[in-house]
């Protein structure tokens, strides 16, 4: 699964590598979880353009009757997506960019669930597939909502956990984003396990484990924060 991931890239940097008009600043993250705000790329049937838009973290469905719903299904298995209920009209009509530059996996060990963190070893930013949906309470409240796609490990997570997010390569932004493709066949040869060579990770301090924690010391490697 995904539970956790970082952000902090300039609002400059982020417009470049998703080719956005606007982006506005924001304060880096360093502990995203769930139900909070993340930053997405949606496709604008109006423009035909990429718009930059904050989401909450944790699909509600449309039908959902309570949003609690939606802490429930912060990932979608990609191989599943298209048949689940909460997901597959959202896997047909409305699928999204997740931004991220590094996210957390915990490893079983014998006493411990050791937290490590895994980015591009250029670090750069990247996109996770994610899917978005709006849900609308009785007295009118709307919350746009999304989750992030999950497929097997690649052998760089493989010792740490057998699951990792689908992270797009740029090439197929478009192909994902469009969404007048509804070829699930096209779409699911997109949802598949990032190279391991173009990534690295390390173990970082168990400060991740509470989302309150939210500062550059959650990305230090262990021998440099002595956590």
């Amino acid at each position: 699964m995904c539970g956790r991931f970082t952000l902090n890239q300039t609002a400059a940097a982020l417009a470049q590598a998703f080719d956005l008009e606007a982006v506005p600043d924001l304060a880096g993250q360093y502990n995203i979880a769930p139900t909070q705000m993340v930053a997405t790329v949606l496709h604008k049937s109006e423009s035909h353009k990429r718009e930059f838009q904050q989401l909450r973290w944790g699909l509600i469905p449309s039908w959902a009757k309570d949003p609690g719903m939606g802490a429930k299904l912060i990932n979608a298995r990609a191989e599943t997506v298209q048949e689940k209920p909460s997901f597959r009209s959202a896997f047909k009509h409305r699928r999204c960019l997740v931004l991220a530059d590094g996210f957390y996996e915990w490893q079983r060990q014998q006493h411990k669930k050791q937290p490590f963190y895994f980015r591009f070893q250029n670090e750069q930013p990247f996109a996770f597939a994610g899917l978005w949906e709006k849900w609308q309470s009785p007295s009118g409240e709307e919350i746009t909502s999304c989750t992030i796609l999950t497929t097997a490990a690649n052998d760089l997570l493989q010792p740490i956990h057998d699951r990792m997010p689908v992270i797009l390569a740029p090439n197929d932004y478009n192909l994902w984003l469009d969404p007048q493709e509804q070829n699930p066949e096209a779409l699911q040869q997109l949802l598949r396990p990032y190279p391991a060579e173009a990534m690295t990770s390390y173990p970082v301090s168990t400060l991740v484990n509470k989302p309150q924690h939210n500062t550059p010391e959650c990305i230090m490697p262990i021998s440099e924060n002595n956590a």
